[in-house]
């Protein structure tokens, strides 16, 4: 392993080609042998650029999901479009869809797009899923008559064991949960017994596997990026931090970059980070168009080697750079340059650092 391993957290925008194909097919205008044509080639794209970054880990940047937390939601007909609605700081809102009735179940596990992805590279793959506690959303509050919450959360555990379970089947190196909603827990409930719930939810889910393969999964926290808004970058890191780092995994992917008052929160993750952690913290702001420069990401990482033992420290993005394909806000071009920023960046770091290790 590197002296400091870099992973990136996921999605990379789409190019207008792939969005528009995804649209028509959506719509019935698109045969599925041409829609598979598109995806890869968007796959083969991104993998190579990707390579080419200098990444030791890759993914498939996300290039065959509709999101990053409706992949497993596709298709179903149990659902109905008027659930929780998130706002974001520029107005925009993102609404998940509402549980209609029993039982709930994906449509699509995520170890289902490593096959693609495995045509174009050997090298090891990261794949990303949504957690189960954004999944918990789904279920209404006024409930369901003939499904009662308890036999839900059941099927939700065992569906999301189900979904990282076939990452691993399929070859994944590391398993990455996105955990997005664990900041706005706090801001829609201060007293944190909706975070402590979604905690207690996905270490339900941990639970079913063995040690070394949690050492293989993380978790990652942002306050949310949707073209270039956040929707919960207001609340205080020191809220959140003790209580993620109770997850009961291995690696932790941490938005960093992007935050006000970055070393309380460094602070804070030293004073906490137990010894079986590693913590990826974020170098790139992925809602800033402006492209880092390897120095950048070179004292972003000394600052936080002051708080973080060298043997727990990654870095990583902020968050992903589209993780819904309709957002455009950030190109390409300048994904994969922040990208390279980043391996650069963490090359110079470790170099500076190898004597301490």
């Amino acid at each position: 392993m590197n002296l400091i391993p870099s992973e990136s957290v996921g999605s990379v925008p789409r190019s207008r080609e792939l969005q528009e194909a995804m649209a028509a097919f959506s719509q019935g205008n698109l045969p599925e042998r041409e829609m598979n044509k598109y995806f890869d080639e968007a796959v083969k794209d991104t993998i190579h650029r990707m390579k080419n970054t200098g990444s030791p880990i890759i993914s498939d940047g996300e290039q065959t999901k509709s999101s990053f937390v409706t992949y497993p939601l596709d298709g179903l007909t149990n659902l109905a479009s008027d659930g929780i609605s998130i706002p974001f700081e520029d107005g925009h809102t993102r609404q998940l869809p509402k549980l209609t009735k029993g039982p709930f179940h994906y449509s699509t596990y995520a170890g289902s797009y490593l096959p693609r992805a495995k045509k174009y590279t050997t090298l090891p793959l990261k794949q990303a899923v949504i957690s189960a506690s954004a999944m918990s959303l789904l279920y209404p509050s006024e409930g369901l008559a003939d499904y009662t919450q308890q036999q839900f959360i059941i099927d939700l555990v065992n569906q999301s064991v189900a979904d990282i379970r076939s990452c691993f089947d399929n070859g994944a190196h590391h398993v990455q949960v996105d955990f997005t909603e664990a900041r706005l827990a706090i801001k829609l409930d201060p007293s944190k017994a909706l975070l402590k719930q979604f905690i207690d939810l996905n270490n339900q889910v941990l639970s079913n596997f063995s040690y070394l393969e949690r050492q293989r999964i993380g978790f990652h926290t942002c306050p949310g990026g949707d073209h270039d808004s956040t929707h919960s970058g207001d609340v205080d890191y020191a809220e959140l931090i003790p209580l993620f780092l109770t997850l009961n995994s291995g690696n932790f992917y941490m938005q960093m970059a992007s935050e006000k008052n970055p070393t309380k929160a460094l602070k804070i993750i030293g004073e906490n980070i137990q010894p079986n952690q590693r913590v990826y913290i974020g170098v790139i702001d992925v809602i800033n168009e402006a492209i880092e420069t390897p120095q950048m990401v070179y004292e972003r990482i000394m600052a936080a080697a002051e708080y973080i033992p060298l043997n727990q420290l990654g870095t990583t993005d902020d968050c992903g750079f589209s993780p819904f394909s309709d957002d455009m806000a950030t190109s390409r071009d300048t994904a994969f340059a922040k990208i390279t920023a980043r391996i650069e960046g963490t090359k110079m770091a470790a170099e500076k650092l190898k004597n301490k290790a």
